[in-house]
């Protein structure tokens, strides 16, 4: 048997290797089971589960904008550092908007409890390390919540969370300050992710201006706030979006996903410290003082 010989077959074994993990879905949904197994052992037990909702746009961008941006960042972070991807998930807080056709709005004890039964699922098929993407500001309160609440009782898995989803600095000049919702950035990731969904020409139907229909010092909060400003469940100007500046914010987001599951892949402190808290919280008289 030549060298050369050996060196082809050599060469067609690692092709056919590199082959088989570069078709290793990152959808949870689309791997068959023996795949699943082998998913899990390639992203080092680490998994992502991309937040959404459903809700009111403003008058131009669907009503899933959020759920299809936040799994189009994460499934191309996933392409950069694997990781499994869990399917489409909107069971988030957005009582803001019930007044909004389409919106989905969940009980918040359902939204808890589904989110808690999700991880730990999650947990049980091998996600020891689960990274929650959020995609919605509504849900900015939410998840901490939910990851402080963790520690209620035992697990044997961390929920991380990320909420981070645009950049603060670099690329294309915005032209709008009030960009929150539905606005300039919002629908020009969307012109990135979903651009047959978003009906620019509709951007200016609607106001998507500050209200200011309540006034209350710094530091007071009601959970009327929102649609007191934006009761149209709009915030800025849609009709200034780019391609430009979606291509700029969508990457970032995207490298930034990829850099958190890198982060997470590596951690190996946050489990031994939570249960090192468990271990002690049994026994808190026993806590060195």
């Amino acid at each position: 048997m030549t060298r050369r010989y050996l060196a082809s077959i050599v060469f067609v074994s690692i092709s056919f290797f590199a082959q088989a993990q570069q078709k290793l879905s990152t959808h949870w949904e689309e791997l068959a089971a023996a795949d699943f197994v082998r998913a899990i052992e390639r992203s080092q037990a680490t998994c992502v589960l991309p937040f959404g909702i459903l809700e009111k746009h403003g008058p131009h961008l669907p009503l899933g904008t959020d759920l299809l941006d936040v799994r189009y960042a994460a499934l191309h972070a996933a392409e950069q550092e694997y990781t499994v991807v869990f399917p489409e998930y909107y069971f988030g807080q957005i009582f803001e908007a019930r007044h909004e056709p389409g919106t989905v709005a969940y009980s918040a004890h359902l939204q808890l409890e589904l989110l808690q039964e999700t991880t730990d699922e999650m947990a049980r098929n091998g996600c020891k390390k689960i990274i929650i993407v959020n995609g919605h500001g509504g849900n900015e309160h939410l998840l901490p919540f939910f990851a402080q609440s963790e520690l209620d009782k035992r697990h044997d898995y961390v929920v991380y969370i990320f909420d981070e989803r645009t950049p603060s600095t670099g690329g294309p000049a915005k032209r709008d300050t009030l960009d929150m919702h539905a606005g300039e950035s919002e629908t020009s990731k969307m012109m990135i992710s979903r651009p047959d969904l978003v009906h620019i020409d509709r951007a200016p139907s609607e106001s998507g201006g500050d209200q200011h229909h309540v006034d209350l010092p710094d530091g007071v909060y009601t959970g009327i706030w929102w649609y007191a400003r934006f009761p149209d469940h709009y915030s800025g100007n849609g009709s200034l979006a780019t391609r430009e500046l979606g291509r700029f914010q969508m990457d970032w987001w995207i490298d930034s996903v990829a850099k958190v599951i890198r982060a997470v892949k590596a951690d190996q402190s946050s489990l031994r410290l939570q249960n090192e808290f468990f271990d002690k919280a049994q026994h808190p008289l026993d806590t060195k003082q």
